[in-house]
Parts: structure tokens; C-alpha cells; sequence
């Protein structure tokens, strides 16, 4: 395997790292504080065309590789982890659609976000379905003249208060049956005064063909707080066999292809947080004094960042091994894709943990990003399936 990146990958990473360095970086922590959705640093990496990146070429005009998402995806989080979920969770949400939707529905679910900087909702979890996908109760019934009613909760979604398109995973009947459906909502997207205010109260959306998107408020998080988060409720929403993805009886088997994707770009987000960590700390610590000397110096202090280095290092090897085996479709990537994604959640923990632990007193104090970092690291051994999930999919492919 050629580690070396080539030089279009070499061209995106350096392009997202100008971006960062000029359009996140700066100010972050005061934006953080504020709690304000970035909407203008998402209209800037629209432009940039590093938003959409699972949009296939037919409707974008270029493709994208998994190796070259990652790569994007963990630059971003470098800046910020939030902002890179926002424009990760665009790419879970029209995913389903690149992969198993027909020509006709790519170009009308899809070509819209390539004309206008949009965001899109992957709407999956539910407060009493987590991990366990079988358990969701949210369903669709068919009426006689061939069309659905969708009807049930979703908590934890992305982007909510701001998406134009809800992509819906569902059951067809009724809320114990045994087939998953996967349906596309677009709505009318929300006033331009509305995102640049970034302070969403919640949503009410009655669409055109019949039925409600409530969106609630947006959740109050211990980190990743430039990500939008809130649940959403479809009351009655009519869906159109134009709707639907696919089969739809084969919407399981939908959900495990997105999360094969997600789940190494999930990793990037934790590769490029952990590696956040590791730089501020070693800032820190190269200028702080202690016993006469640079902390950085102190054998102890050396010993903590040589591991975090380590992790951070590990972890994007892993990165890059499921990003080249996803692009190989490879039968083994969703084995792949979990072992990255628990190694860059592990790498992220542990190196904002031990980050602010070296910062010492100051580390526990708002004003240093070390304490931002650890808030937002908790999040990446969570969302897209937790650390157990991963373990469990891993034993049962290696036995």
C-alpha cells in the first residue's frame, strides 16, 4: 500500500487546511460560546465544493473517493468537530440516495444541493431505538391510492433546524414490522434571516402534499455545539412511491451500507480532533515552565505526549485502511470501518483527556481550547453506532 497521498488528495488537504486556518480557526472559541449555528463557514465550504462530497459524478460533475472524503472530513475537524459533523451528516443523509436511488431521484434529491448551499438530515435514531435500529416504531401505511403515510420520532438528528431534505428510515406497515423502508423528504428550506441568526427555536413545516415536520428545539450539548442537533416528528407526512429508495423492504440492509461509509468518516472526525489535541498540547507545553524547564521537557509530560502521539498516529492508519477498503469494496469494510472508527474515538478521548490533564489548572478553563476539545470528544465513541456496537461487529466478523 502507497501511504504517500497523490497530488489531487495533496491539492484537497491543503485547500482545507487554508480554510481552516482562515475560516474556523480564528475566533472559535467566542463563536462556540455563542452557540450560533456557523451557516456562513458552511456557505464557504460549499463554495469550496467540500460539502456533498458522496454526490456522484453524473449529478456533480466529479467524484469523489472514500480516501479523499476522509482526508477532507478530518481537516475540517482539525478546526472544528462540529462544523465537520454538520458536513459529514449531509453526505450520511444523501449517501442512501448516491448508492441505491435511481437516476431520476438522484437528480431530484440530490442536484438541488450541488446548486444551493443546502443541509440535509440523516434520520435514524429514535428515543427508544438506539443502538438496536430494529426497535424503531416511526412507520409508513400505505393508502389506496398508492401513496404512504408517514407517521413517528426521531432524536439526535442533524441539522434539523436547518435541513431542505429528511432522510427517513422507517418500518412499511406498521411499528413492529419486520421490513425497513428508507424514504426522502425534501421540504421548504428555512429563511435565509433564520440560518444567519443561528439561533433556532424550533420548526413547524406543513408541506404542500399533506402533513407535518415538527422540529423541535435545538438540544442543549456538552460539546460539538456548532452542530445543529434536534429531534424531529412527522405527523402524517405523505410519501410518494417517488419517495422511496430502493426496495422497500431493504431498508436494513441501506442502513448498513450508509454506516460503512459514515463510520470511517466518523474516524476522520476523531482523527482530526485527537490531532488537535496533540498540537495545542504540545504548544502548551513547549512554552509552560515547570522545576526550570519546559513541561514538554519533563520526562513525565514526555511520556503523555509521545502516547498521544502514538494513538493519534495508530488511529489514522486505521483511517486509512478502512477508507481504502470501502473504496475496494472489499467484503470485510464494515469490520474495517469499525475497528477505525473505535480507534480514532479512543485517540480523540484520549488525547483531549490527557491534553487538559497536562495543561494542568488552566486546562479546566473555557478560555483554552483543550477544554472545548474534551467536551467535544465524548460524542465521536457515541453517535453512528457506540463502542460496543463496533466490538460486536467485529467479533462477529472475525469468528
Amino acid at each position: 500500500m502507497d501511504l504517500n497521498l497523490s497530488a489531487t488528495q495533496g491539492m484537497y488537504v491543503e485547500t482545507v487546511r487554508r480554510f481552516v486556518k482562515t475560516e474556523i480557526l480564528p475566533g472559535l472559541l467566542e463563536v462556540e460560546r455563542k452557540h450560533a449555528f456557523p451557516f456562513s463557514v458552511v456557505r464557504r465550504a460549499w463554495e469550496l465544493g467540500i460539502l456533498n462530497l458522496s454526490i456522484p459524478a453524473v449529478i456533480k460533475g466529479f467524484e469523489l473517493d472514500a480516501l479523499s472524503s476522509a482526508l477532507i472530513i478530518e481537516e475540517l475537524a482539525y478546526g472544528d468537530s462540529g462544523i465537520a459533523t454538520s458536513a459529514m451528516c449531509n453526505d450520511l443523509a444523501n449517501a442512501v440516495i448516491a448508492q441505491h436511488g435511481i437516476p431520476s431521484q438522484q437528480e431530484a434529491f440530490l442536484r438541488p444541493f450541488v446548486e444551493e448551499p443546502l443541509l440535509a438530515s440523516f434520520c435514524l435514531t429514535e428515543p427508544g431505538a438506539g443502538s438496536d435500529n430494529s426497535a424503531m416504531t416511526t412507520f409508513m401505511v400505505r393508502r389506496e391510492d398508492g401513496s404512504y403515510l408517514l407517521n413517528g420520532t426521531k432524536c439526535f438528528i442533524t441539522n434539523a433546524s436547518f435541513a431542505s431534505q429528511f432522510t427517513v428510515f422507517c418500518k412499511v406497515g406498521k411499528p413492529a414490522g419486520n421490513f425497513m423502508a428508507c424514504v426522502i423528504v425534501p421540504v421548504p428550506p428555512p429563511a435565509l434571516e433564520a440560518i444567519a441568526g443561528g439561533f433556532p427555536t424550533g420548526r413547524e413545516i406543513f408541506l404542500p402534499a399533506g402533513g407535518c415536520i415538527a422540529v423541535g428545539k435545538p438540544e442543549d450539548k456538552l460539546g460539538q455545539r456548532l452542530s445543529n442537533t434536534a429531534a424531529v416528528t412527522f405527523e402524517e407526512v405523505v410519501v410518494t412511491p417517488e419517495q422511496i429508495i430502493g426496495d422497500r423492504r431493504r431498508g436494513f440492509q441501506y442502513i448498513i451500507d450508509v454506516l460503512d461509509y459514515a463510520r470511517p468518516m466518523v474516524a476522520a472526525i476523531g482523527v482530526g480532533l485527537a490531532r488537535r489535541a496533540l498540537a495545542v498540547t504540545i504548544d502548551y507545553t513547549r512554552e509552560r515552565r515547570q522545576f526550570g524547564q519546559r513541561i514538554c521537557d519533563l520526562p513525565v509530560a514526555r511520556e503523555t505526549l509521545t502516547a498521544m502521539w502514538k494513538k493519534v498516529e495508530l488511529a489514522k492508519l486505521a483511517l486509512i485502511k478502512a477508507a481504502v477498503t470501502l473504496d475496494e469494496k472489499g467484503s470485510d469494510r464494515g469490520l474495517y470501518a469499525s475497528l477505525a472508527k473505535n480507534a480514532a474515538a479512543e485517540a480523540a478521548i484520549f488525547c483531549a483527556n490527557e491534553g487538559l490533564h497536562l495543561h494542568g489548572g488552566y486546562g479546566f478553563m473555557n478560555e483554552y481550547e483543550i477544554a472545548k476539545l474534551a467536551r467535544d470528544a465524548h460524542i465521536i465513541d457515541i453517535y453512528e453506532g457506540v463502542r460496543e456496537v463496533q466490538n460486536m461487529i467485529i467479533g462477529r466478523e472475525i469468528c
